[in-house]
């Protein structure tokens, strides 16, 4: 099954026997608090406009725990995700189409949470919000509860020790900016630089100047000058846990299969006992 779903496609399945649960996740990285600029507000904007039937999803309180030690973006109690996502309709028989305003990295990070627990048919609007042409609407739906029960899988998680294991042993990808990587600029986490081993592959070279995905042959051509080739396990980490995960689904798209180490860097870098390394080079 693609990770990924068109806007026409979208429309057809909505039009079906079985249409979709629709979730908003808009969401985006707040700028640094000594900016002065005010946080993003996905509610305010879900509720200036949304797909029809659409129901928002907070990222930072639904699809994440409190910011701590284990990261900004740690993982969220399974059992309270489980019922905001009973709230909102999900249900494990029913398909699943997660959006945002761009650049997917919201809609990424409610699809990879879905595959993850279990859930058998999670997409993504290739594009987001800015690639519908449809009606928009302001009610707030009220969907029937879903079913869904949350059921970790057994892979495709990674803790600190596992990120770093797999940077030796298989092909870790950064996903964060390159200056990020290479320890330039930090504007948000305690040190820069990159997980010893780790890859710069920023999450932004995945997606075309529409914002959406490059087709899977050109995405998969990227991953193998990476070192993806398929013989030795992929993971991906970013900041939070949040761009990762965006990475995580364009690599669904040109079929391969990867964990996401969701503290990322958050959590990496407030240990003051784990390597850090600087500059292009892995090492």
């Amino acid at each position: 099954m693609n990770a990924i779903i068109s806007a026409s496609e979208l429309v057809s399945e909505l039009a079906g026997p079985n249409p979709p649960v629709l979730l908003d996740v808009r969401w985006q990285l707040s700028a640094p608090a000594s900016t002065g600029e005010p946080p993003f507000d996905g509610r305010a904007a879900y509720a200036a406009g949304h797909l029809p039937g659409a129901v928002f999803v907070d990222l930072d309180r639904e699809l994440a725990s409190a910011p701590g030690k284990r990261g900004r973006h740690p993982l969220p109690d399974l059992g309270e995700f489980g019922a905001v996502m009973r709230r909102a309709g999900v249900s494990s028989g029913r398909p699943v189409v997660v959006y945002d305003g761009g650049p997917g990295w919201g809609a990424a990070r409610a699809w990879w949470l879905l595959r993850w627990t279990g859930h058998p048919d999670v997409r993504v609007l290739d594009g987001g919000l800015p690639s519908w042409e449809g009606p928009l609407e302001t009610s707030v739906p009220t969907p029937p509860p879903g079913d869904f029960e949350p059921v970790p899988a057994a892979d495709g998680l990674l803790d600190a020790d596992g990120a770093a294991e797999l940077a030796r042993s298989g092909v870790l990808l950064d996903a964060r900016a390159g200056e990020r990587y290479r320890g330039e600029v930090e504007p948000i986490d305690p040190v820069g630089g990159h997980i010893p081993g780790a890859v710069s592959a920023p999450t932004t070279q995945n997606v075309g100047p529409d914002g959406r995905f490059l087709p899977a042959g050109e995405l998969g051509a990227r991953f193998r000058e990476l070192g993806v080739t398929g013989e030795v396990p992929v993971g991906v980490y970013c900041g939070s846990g949040v761009s990762g995960a965006h990475e995580v689904l364009a690599l669904a798209v040109a079929g391969v299969p990867a964990a996401l180490y969701v503290g990322s860097w958050s959590e990496w870098s407030a240990d003051p006992n784990r390597p850090v390394a600087v500059g292009p080079d892995p090492q």
